[in-house]
C-alpha cells in the first residue's frame, strides 16, 4: 500500500485539494540516510498526540533514537501547562521526534536545552524554505508577524521518554485561514504571507534544520555557547528587551524587563529595584510591542 493510496474507508484525504496530504514515502528517501539522524519516518491519518504515541513507543523499547511520528490530523495535542489545541486536518505540520542526548554524552542538566534548540531550528528554516520571518517567545513559542502584529503560529513541547530520551513535539500552522484560528492572537504560515505552502518541503527543512543543530549541539556535549546555540537564540527571542509578566509556579508573578537568556537555557529578568531573577519555569506575557 503507498503512502499517497494510505487510508480509510471514511477519510477522504483529497477532500482538500489546497490541503494534500503528504508522501510519506518521498519523506523517508530525503531524510534517512545510514550516517543521518533520522531512523524512521511515519505518517498517520490522525492521532491523539505525536508526543504521546512517540513517549509510549521510547517507553516500550520500539522506536530508536531519530524517530519522526507525523500526524495529518492530532486531535489532543497539548502544549505547556497541558494546554489543548486542535487544528482542521493538513492544516498544518504536527509532528514529534525521539533523541537520546545521553547517548552522545550530553550531561543532563544541558537537556533543557532541547526546546530552544528546536525554536532555533523551525525558525532558520522558515525562513529559508518559506520566507517568512519568525521569532522565538521564550521558551517555546513561535511567532509570525500578521497584518504588523505578533501572532502564535506555533508552539513546542519536550518530555521525558524512557531511558535517556526526549520526545520533542511541534505544532504547526501552515495553511490555516483567517476564519478556523481558534483563538484571536493565533496566526499561520500562509496568513504570514509564506512563499511556500506545501507542507513536504517545510517539514523537510525543519527537519534538516534540526539535524544539523543537534549534531553541533552533542558534538559540544551540549554547551550552549561552544555550539553557538545560545547566542542564536537571543539573536532570534523576541522576548529580549520587552518589559514581561512572568506567570510561575505557585501563582506568583514578577513583572521586569527580559534581559538575557543564561547559560541554562532561564529567561533573566530584571525588576523595579534592579534586582534579575533567572526563570526556568513559566508562562511569560508580552506587556509592549517590541
Amino acid at each position: 500500500m503507498t503512502p499517497r493510496d494510505a487510508s480509510d474507508a471514511h477519510d477522504n484525504r483529497w477532500s482538500d485539494l489546497d490541503r494534500p496530504p503528504l508522501a510519506v514515502a518521498g519523506l523517508r528517501r530525503s531524510l534517512v540516510r545510514g550516517d543521518g539522524l533520522w531512523s524512521s519516518v511515519e505518517v498517520v491519518p490522525r492521532t491523539g498526540s505525536t508526543n504521546t504515541d512517540l513517549v509510549e513507543r521510547a517507553a516500550a523499547g520500539t522506536a530508536q533514537e531519530g524517530a519522526v511520528l507525523v500526524a495529518e490530523e492530532q486531535s489532543a495535542g497539548r502544549g505547556r501547562l497541558d494546554r489543548r489545541w486542535s487544528a482542521p486536518p493538513r492544516s498544518g505540520l504536527f509532528f514529534s521526534v525521539l533523541v537520546k542526548p545521553a547517548d552522545h554524552e550530553v550531561p543532563v542538566e544541558r537537556w533543557g536545552w532541547l526546546p530552544l534548540l528546536t525554536g532555533v531550528a523551525v525558525a532558520t528554516a522558515l525562513s529559508a524554505a518559506a520566507g517568512v520571518d519568525t521569532a522565538l517567545k521564550w521558551p517555546n513559542d513561535l511567532l509570525v508577524t500578521v497584518d504588523g502584529e505578533e501572532r502564535k503560529a506555533g508552539g513546542i513541547l519536550a518530555e521525558a521518554a524512557g531511558e535517556g530520551g526526549i520526545v520533542v513535539g511541534v505544532g504547526l500552522n501552515v495553511s490555516l485561514r483567517a476564519d478556523e484560528l481558534p483563538v484571536p492572537g493565533a496566526g499561520s504560515l500562509a496568513l504570514a504571507g509564506a512563499k511556500v505552502s506545501d507542507r513536504e518541503p517545510v517539514l523537510r527543512a525543519v527537519l534538516r534544520s534540526f539535524e544539523r543543530w543537534y549534531h553541533q549541539w552533542c558534538a559540544a556535549e551540549g554547551d550552549p555557547g561552544l555550539s553557538r546555540l545560545q547566542e542564536t537564540y537571543a539573536a532570534g527571542c523576541a522576548t529580549l528587551g520587552r518589559s514581561v509578566r512572568a506567570i510561575l509556579p505557585g501563582d506568583r508573578e514578577l513583572v521586569g524587563e527580559a534581559v538575557a537568556v543564561d547559560g541554562d537555557g532561564r529567561l533573566v529578568i530584571a525588576g523595579a529595584s534592579g534586582e534579575r531573577v533567572a526563570v526556568g519555569a513559566g508562562d511569560i506575557v508580552h506587556l509592549r510591542p517590541a
